[in-house]
């Protein structure tokens, strides 16, 4: 059972524990809009019919890398649905990531930067800020899920998932 603080529940991290999310290595990435919302446009025929936000959410996915050149990011395979975003994010050696911490790491709240949350949340803020400019109620569920892809038959039934998502359809919640 959650902790409740100040009233409220407090989630744990779903965060792998004790691992460095600024170093290199490939990410496999889930984001949802807020009650599940279909900002993004609709399945048809097994392909994605982009509304102006779902176009929105690939300029600025496309546009990460410029906005952070100095993390070597690499953008693999993702997909927009209707109410979600799935992508592969590969995070490069670079001088962030390269040398030894001087104290172990932890995944402790504090201030994130050139790691795996702060990427995300670069992209979210601007995709926000952007969406609620057409949909003034735009908003994502907090946090993303994330995983660890460990190696190369991962990556490879990942990449199928992402591909194949839109020939699934939308998930209709119950």
């Amino acid at each position: 059972m959650p902790q409740k603080f100040k009233k409220t529940y407090h989630v744990e991290s779903v965060r792998l524990s004790g691992y460095d999310y600024a170093q290199a290595g490939a990410y496999f990435i889930t984001i949802c809009t807020k009650d599940r919302v279909r900002y993004f446009g609709e399945i048809r025929n097994q392909l994605l019919h982009a509304s102006e936000i779902g176009k929105i959410v690939v300029e600025e996915w496309l546009n990460t890398p410029r906005v952070r050149p100095d993390m070597n990011l690499i953008l693999d395979e993702y997909v927009v649905m209707p109410d979600h975003f799935h992508c592969i994010l590969v995070i490069g050696l670079n001088a962030h990531n390269q040398s030894e911490p001087e104290q172990p790491y932890s995944n402790q709240r504090s201030a994130q930067s050139k790691n795996l949350a702060s990427i995300m949340r670069g992209f979210k803020s601007a995709v926000t800020s952007r969406a609620r400019k057409i949909r003034p109620d735009f908003a994502w569920q907090p946090g993303f899920y994330e995983h660890i892809i460990r190696d190369n038959r991962a990556l490879g039934n990942i990449r199928n998932y992402i591909i194949n998502n839109p020939k699934k359809g939308p998930i209709t919640p119950p």
